[in-house]
């Protein structure tokens, strides 16, 4: 969800997240392709227990990157265009776009990288290190919204009755968290058939913003609308002819139940001349840590028979608490806007905002800061529950492989299942080919090679605009000793 201040905004965490990754290397998000190619590292970012046949350094800033968009109800172009929106956006104008969407569209967004990191084996012990950047954002935007949009760019104007109007656009809601992460991994294989393994981490809070929007109520007993051509209302000619707005009569209001928690040091929330929040900017010299936290992976992998293993693991169990000097509070404001035709200007104004195409619409949440409500807070990390299951033919040249994976995510959390078949005959040969059937609504195929130190992979493979999931991954190591004979499972 967002306008072009979010989009702004969005820029500015990227540069955030470049500017960190400079100072401070990161850590890839898992791809869940990776998970039962035996010869690739980067499967224990979905499993501490499933260490690799022999060590490794990582190439600094090719050493891992991972992007990911996805939505259930929106395809890319979708996203894209939402993540862009202005206010002479129009996509909502269309049937086959309107027809996309479900009565609560949630759409995720992620950005990882892994510049420094390296394992390595002491004795029967596997010991990995990283130190990590991520920036995960997750909106939720309900379909009244598009169709308000829709309604006030002209589309159904024949339909509505301005004596009596009323409209309720329903919840909104975004959030955002960028931190660093330190992190120290342990596996151990106990015997033929146990290997359990754990990663601690230590949190490094870049920021975090939360934006609520639980209600956003429309009003309107208005006389004297303009018409257009064809005699339909048409308050949007308002805001190409103010002159329009004296023939009006009656009145209108905006009410909103909203709030915004941010903690990002050198974010300025800036307050209008009507001292309402309009926009927001960086300071980069400012800039810095928000906040310190903590987190967990645990996992294990376990042979029930000779060619089946089974394993689960939990990711980031942890959370930040953000400093109450990096923290501001914005509410909206609770006696709602309020417009007189008998204002000079309100008739202008109230057709100005409602038909501004944002679908984050600054203007019509009307926050104030709350100067009183600064304080220190916590926020939990998007944790996720892995599980899978391999079993291994062909002397453990092919694997057939299925993974369920939940994550946590905010606004709703996002489950997958995904069944791959898997081509290991070298430890430096690897290649996958996946179908996960839930985000994607069974219409994409993930792919992932290894061959000598380069890796690259997808989960959702990019079929066009109307993808709704797709994401990429690269990776370049320098493998360390040799292949660890007891380290051969799946």
């Amino acid at each position: 969800m967002a306008t072009n201040k979010l989009l702004s905004f969005m820029k500015l965490i990227g540069m955030t997240f470049i500017m960190t990754i400079i100072t401070l290397p990161a850590n890839a998000q898992f791809l869940r392709t990776s998970y039962f190619m035996e010869g690739v590292h980067y499967r224990q970012q979905l499993n501490p227990a499933l260490s690799p046949g022999r060590g490794y350094i990582n190439i600094p800033v090719i050493g891992a990157f991972n992007a990911s968009v996805s939505s259930k109800s929106l395809g890319y172009q979708d996203i894209m265009d939402i993540v862009d929106s202005s206010s002479d956006s129009d996509f909502f104008t269309s049937d086959k776009f309107m027809n996309r969407l479900k009565s609560d569209n949630q759409l995720n967004l992620n950005l990882s990288t892994d510049i420094l990191s390296a394992g390595w084996y002491k004795g029967k012990n596997f010991w990995s290190f990283n130190v990590g950047v991520r920036m995960d954002m997750g909106a939720s935007v309900p379909k009244s919204m598009f169709t308000f949009m829709r309604e006030m760019n002209g589309i159904d104007f024949e339909s509505l009755d301005w004596s009596d109007f009323s409209r309720n656009v329903g919840k909104e809601s975004l959030e955002i968290n960028a931190y660093t992460e330190i992190g120290l991994g342990y596996a151990r294989q106990i015997n033929d058939r146990l290997t359990v393994g754990g990663k601690v981490k230590a949190l490094l809070g870049i920021g975090n913003l939360k934006l609520d929007v639980k209600s956003i109520g429309v009003d309107a007993q208005l006389q004297g609308i303009p018409l257009d051509s064809d005699g339909k209302p048409n308050i949007g000619a308002i805001v190409d002819n103010p002159e329009l707005a004296d023939q009006i009569h009656g009145s209108a209001n905006i009410d909103v139940e909203a709030s915004l928690e941010s903690s990002f040091k050198g974010l300025n929330l800036r307050k209008g001349d009507e001292g309402y929040i309009d926009d927001f900017d960086f300071e980069a010299g400012d800039m810095g840590i928000a906040g310190y936290g903590a987190a967990i992976d645990l996992g294990a992998s376990y042979k029930l028979l000779d060619n089946l293993t089974v394993s689960a693991a939990i990711l980031d169990l942890g959370f930040i608490s953000w400093s109450k000097g990096s923290t501001s509070i914005a509410r909206a404001n609770t006696d709602g806007l309020k417009f007189d035709s008998n204002n000079p200007g309100d008739m202008e104004k109230f057709a100005n905002i409602v038909s501004s195409g944002e679908v984050l619409n600054y203007d019509m949440l009307h926050m104030e800061m709350d100067e009183t409500g600064a304080k220190s807070r916590k926020t939990w990390l998007n944790s996720t529950l892995v599980f899978g299951a391999e079993y291994a033919l062909l002397n453990n040249w092919l694997v057939v492989g299925a993974l369920s994976t939940t994550r946590f995510t905010k606004p709703k959390t996002m489950s997958e299942l995904t069944f791959s078949a898997n081509i290991r005959p070298k430890n430096y040969f690897n290649v996958a080919v996946s179908y996960s059937m839930i985000q994607s609504a069974g219409k994409s195929l993930g792919l992932a090679l290894k061959l000598g130190p380069l890796f690259v992979g997808t989960d959702y493979m990019f079929f066009g605009n109307n993808t709704r999931c797709c994401n990429a991954f690269l990776g370049v190591s320098i493998p360390l000793n040799k292949r660890k004979a007891c380290c051969k499972q799946g």
